[in-house]
């Protein structure tokens, strides 16, 4: 004889279609979040190395000038002629006087056109702009 539990039909449902849409949603937003972030670091910057260097900070506002090997400079993955760059930094430096500005030179370019980048940072306001590297072996 089959008995029938009606306690157990009665059961509690879980419905898993909304869960696996708020984990979709925060793995979208993840990703997005991450492959924005790095887009200033996946330019073809072949950095020199160094014994002592470290990742740069997490600023908010911070500002990377990029210098390819043929003396080019960058910001936010668009080329920039140097007279737009200064007035640029200029501006940041108006409307914050901390202003971070990190210089990502590529080994192979002349030293005079990292030394020009930084020039354009003096110039603007920049007190301590900063060089990255990369840590020898």
């Amino acid at each position: 004889m089959l008995v029938h539990d009606r306690d157990m039909e009665a059961g509690i449902h879980v419905d898993f279609v909304p869960m696996v849409d708020v984990l979709f949603n925060l793995l979208i937003f993840f990703l997005l979040a991450t492959t924005i972030a790095q887009v200033e670091r996946e330019m073809q910057i072949a950095l020199p190395f160094a014994s002592a260097s470290g990742p740069i900070s997490a600023a908010a506002r911070e500002l990377v000038i990029n210098v390819d090997d043929k003396g080019k400079l960058f910001v936010g993955g668009r080329e920039m002629p140097a007279a737009d760059l200064e007035s640029m930094v200029h501006e940041a430096v108006a409307g914050n006087p901390d202003q971070k500005v990190t210089v990502r030179g590529d080994r192979t370019t002349a030293y005079a056109n990292i030394v020009a980048a930084l020039d354009i940072c003096k110039n603007a306001g920049i007190q301590e702009p900063y060089l990255d590297t990369v840590l020898s072996d």
